[in-house]
């Protein structure tokens, strides 16, 4: 049977391996960070592979302790879980939890460990079934995390069914974006309470999927109808009507989330602009100043020849910039930007490119996909700037 807090077994692998890393052909959607993560076996939620195996290691910070959410464990029943397995190893204090399978899965859905270190190990033979499994974690500052797992998408919190209006917090881990399971709605209408919370969350722009985070949201009346949207590089499903809404906030629902106040823009530049001359010789100027988001009539391009084309916009004072909307132009004709960079100054000659919270490279934002629609992204950290190109 399982070894709930057992001692640790002779020949559990690679405890060798680099903190924060995932090693074998087993290994599905990962993103591991020092405080919270997300994993999952090959395929998941298809059937993993036979003859497989996946190892990862989770790495706290000193002085913390893992807290494990068990989002789905599907693998298929066999005596003491011979054929297929998922172990977890505590090698501070040789500890063991499982192995689990199908017909012996965790007693409970959330495992708080003693530990900054724990070695997730998932091991298959042949089999014929099972989803595989879907497991995300979080250091011990964060107890009320919520689970990424799409069986749980009712209530995917460990708090209370709370009253309708009621404002409540979770914490939701690093790597829902990718993770399988669909979202209905949008930022500003809230989105269906079957939707994945935490891959909601990231839609909603209120964390950042490299980093996850603490949300704050409350249950709502339902609506008739959750229109689509993409926005932080997430398209949500059209839905139709349900009993209840999560509206995600970015300060407390008790507050006016001024931070969605749109900035006023005292100045558009750019690099070039489009003098456009029709087939019947008129004129048309696509100048800085028509890229204001509410401008009807044709949009700013820049010069078709233009290499590497800028528009930037000077808000008058420094500013907490939280966030941008892009849409195309379809005066006459379907154009659009596909994807851009994002830099920003307080004195509009030192610029500083826009790294988001990874902090490691220039971030690529992804834009829109048709001249129509509206596209969303989210600053996490926001940029605090007067000038923005």
């Amino acid at each position: 049977g399982p070894q709930q807090g057992g001692k640790l077994r002779q020949g559990t692998a690679c405890l060798s391996t680099i903190p924060g890393v995932s090693a074998g052909n087993g290994c599905g959607h990962t993103l591991l960070t020092p405080h919270s993560g997300t994993l999952s076996s090959k395929n998941y939620p298809g059937t993993y592979p036979n003859h497989t195996m996946c190892c990862w290691r989770l790495q706290a910070p000193p002085g913390s302790s893992l807290l494990l959410a068990f989002g789905d464990v599907d693998l298929e029943p066999s005596e003491h879980c011979a054929h297929s397995s998922l172990l977890l190893a505590d090698p501070q204090t040789g500890t063991a939890y499982g192995p689990y399978c199908r017909n012996s899965v965790p007693s409970a859905p959330l495992l708080v460990t003693n530990s900054s270190t724990v070695t997730v190990l998932f091991n298959s033979t042949s089999h014929r079934s099972g989803r595989g499994l879907l497991v995300s974690y979080a250091t011990s500052q964060h107890p009320g995390m919520g689970t990424a797992s799409p069986g749980m998408q009712r209530h995917p919190w460990d708090v209370p069914d709370p009253p309708l209006t009621m404002c409540f917090s979770v914490y939701c881990p690093a790597g829902c974006k990718d993770i399988h399971g669909d979202i209905w709605g949008n930022p500003s209408q809230g989105y269906r309470d079957t939707s994945v919370l935490c891959k909601a969350a990231v839609h909603a722009g209120v964390i950042a999927d490299e980093l996850g985070g603490q949300v704050t949201l409350s249950r709502e009346k339902g609506i008739t109808l959750y229109e689509s949207a993409f926005a932080n590089g997430l398209r949500s499903k059209r839905g139709s009507l349900s009993e209840k809404r999560l509206v995600f906030h970015k300060v407390c629902c008790l507050l006016s989330p001024a931070c969605d106040d749109v900035l006023e823009v005292v100045t558009f530049n750019a690099s070039s602009w489009w003098h456009e001359v029709d087939v019947l010789g008129q004129d048309r100027a696509w100048v800085a100043e028509r890229a204001a988001l509410s401008t009807t009539g044709h949009s700013w391009a820049a010069e078709p020849s233009a290499k590497a084309a800028w528009l930037e916009l000077d808000l008058g004072t420094r500013r907490n910039v939280t966030g941008i909307i892009t849409k195309g132009s379809s005066e006459q004709h379907d154009y659009y930007v596909t994807s851009y960079h994002v830099s920003s100054s307080r004195d509009g000659k030192n610029w500083r490119p826009y790294r988001g919270s990874s902090g490691q490279e220039d971030k690529v934002f992804e834009g829109n996909a048709d001249s129509q629609g509206e596209v969303s992204n989210a600053f996490i950290p926001p940029i605090v700037a007067r000038y923005i190109r």
